[in-house]
């Protein structure tokens, strides 16, 4: 059993800002599979099923990013799923839009959603799918403001190609060797 989880934020508000991404796409892997993330669970919502004959749990954090461990820790407990098959889909401000590398462990790029989970995992040991959400300079701008900004109108467009190339990866991920993964999408 896999449990894939989407990095963002839970509300309206945030649903097209680019640190939800990881929501955007597990929405789409879910629709395709047709699984329904609506069954609430410790500060989260889930949805059960099957992805290229795998059993899948398909995971959206409903604490801000920065809590994110805290319902991956109790659902990946709960359902007794090891740490290397966790999936982490989250949004890359080192990357540029459309970039996806796929890694186990590594660095945590600062980002909090990723940070908290390896703080209530205990362990880097998980797979992360990184996406670039960058487009251009910041423009004087920090990067929290940046990722909570909207998808620009033709940067919406993009993310139908990302968003596929992201499912492509997992259905990789899930089908093979995860170190031909991990050399097929790095930087």
């Amino acid at each position: 059993m896999k449990l894939i989880v989407g990095l963002g934020n839970p509300g309206d508000k945030f649903n097209n800002n680019r640190a939800n991404i990881g929501f955007k796409i597990l929405d789409v892997i879910a629709n395709n599979i047709n699984i329904e993330i609506k069954t609430k669970k410790k500060k989260s919502l889930i949805g059960r099923g099957e992805f290229d004959g795998d059993e899948v749990v398909l995971l959206k954090p409903q604490t801000f990013s920065d809590l994110s461990g805290e319902s991956v820790l109790y659902i990946a407990s709960f359902l007794k799923i090891k740490v290397h098959d966790i999936v982490v889909i989250h949004e890359d401000m080192d990357l540029n839009l459309g970039q996806i590398v796929v890694e186990r462990g590594g660095d945590t790029n600062n980002n909090a959603g990723v940070l908290s989970v390896i703080g209530s995992l205990r362990s880097n040991h998980f797979i992360r799918i990184r996406i670039g959400v960058r487009n251009g300079s910041l423009k004087n701008k920090t990067k929290e403001l940046y990722l909570k900004e909207d998808f620009l109108p033709l940067e919406n467009l993009k993310l139908i190609e990302i968003i596929n190339d992201a499912e492509a990866a997992i259905r990789s991920i899930s089908m093979g060797d995860i170190d031909e993964v991990i050399e097929k999408y790095k930087v």
